[in-house]
């Protein structure tokens, strides 16, 4: 990709999935310099349309000749899916943006939320890595709100709960949801036991210290996204029937002492953020007032009783956008910008 581009061919891989259709949605959305959108999928899904900004494209199956003409590739169809056209793809020339888990904790690739590490995207030399990783949702939330909070008081330990979507699993859990609710029996449920009127801690297998894969990675891609290996991060992660929006519980000790006031103003003042904290008048972060949106809303600000340097928080989501498909974008936002800063 020539740095005096200023449109660019985007491709799209996984087009038909839940995160990849939010993808071209929000690439229209918020207008992202798109000359031409290349939608991928498997062959099943080869020959269908989808729409983006009044036209109609033809989903394809990848290939290295179609990565040849392609400036920034969305990926969004699986860590199996993108091990091997990754790797295509990005000797093809495009940049790809992932959204699996399949290159986050790799070294050398980073792994970027631009509220927070947005010059990881870029070599010393200022050009942009060939991969880079978009973390997880319950993660990319989190760290939009720790990282302003970590610069002023240095947090030394997160202790997360989350209240999370049943989207997270993509089309099939939200359709587990659906039927349940219809009344349907399942023979093997989607999110491990009946969703519907349940909570189930569990996301992701378990792996053998106790915690899952979903808590492992909240655990390891925060340290390496706010650059800080020391930072604990004790999680546990739920599964809950709602449609979309990720909630979280956080306890956050700090090193050093803050005020209230200072904390609400300053999570105000991020980029990112939008502060929903008024108890009184029953004004607090719900799923559904993240729906749609792009940012993480913060509220139910507290000091904990019993540790002085410790806050109390909630924040939520929409998973699908700011947890995946936004992020994503905006990763690319910023290429767009230092490219043609750069031009």
């Amino acid at each position: 990709m020539s740095i005096s581009d200023s449109r660019y061919r985007v491709a799209v891989l996984g087009a038909t999935g839940l995160v990849g259709r939010t993808m071209i949605q929000v690439l229209e959305e918020r207008n992202f310099p798109v000359s031409e959108l290349v939608p991928l999928a498997s062959s099943r899904s080869a020959g269908q349309t989808v729409r983006f900004k009044d036209r109609e494209f033809v989903i394809a199956v990848p290939s290295s000749e179609i990565f040849r003409n392609v400036d920034i590739a969305l990926f969004s169809a699986g860590a199996t899916a993108s091990r091997e056209w990754a790797p295509v793809a990005a000797e093809a020339g495009a940049i790809v943006i992932d959204n699996s888990s399949a290159f986050r904790m790799e070294p050398g690739i980073p792994l970027v939320v631009p509220e927070v590490n947005p010059d990881a995207i870029f070599r010393v030399d200022g050009t942009p890595e060939s991969i880079i990783a978009n973390p997880n949702c319950s993660t990319i939330q989190m760290v939009v709100v720790l990282k302003p909070l970590h610069d002023r008081y240095r947090v030394k330990r997160v202790v997360v709960s989350t209240y999370q979507s049943v989207t997270g699993k993509g089309k099939a859990g939200r359709d587990a949801l659906e039927s349940e609710l219809a009344g349907q029996v399942q023979d093997q449920f989607t999110h491990f036991h009946q969703i519907a009127f349940n909570a189930v801690p569990q996301i992701d297998v378990f792996t053998d210290n106790g915690y899952t894969k979903e808590e492992m990675k909240m655990v390891n891609e925060t340290r390496k996204i706010m650059g800080d290996d020391a930072m604990a991060v004790s999680p546990t992660t739920v599964r809950i029937p709602v449609y979309g929006g990720h909630g979280e519980s956080l306890n956050i000790e700090f090193e050093n002492d803050f005020d209230i006031d200072e904390v609400r103003a300053l999570l105000a003042s991020s980029p990112g953020i939008i502060l929903q904290d008024d108890p009184s008048a029953r004004i607090y972060p719900m799923p559904l007032t993240s729906y749609e949106r792009d940012e993480v809303f913060a509220g139910r600000i507290r000091r904990d009783f019993w540790n002085p340097k410790t806050l109390n928080m909630w924040i939520v989501a929409d998973n699908l956008r700011k947890g995946a498909a936004t992020n994503a974008v905006q990763i690319a936002e910023v290429i767009a910008a230092r490219c043609s800063a750069g031009a």
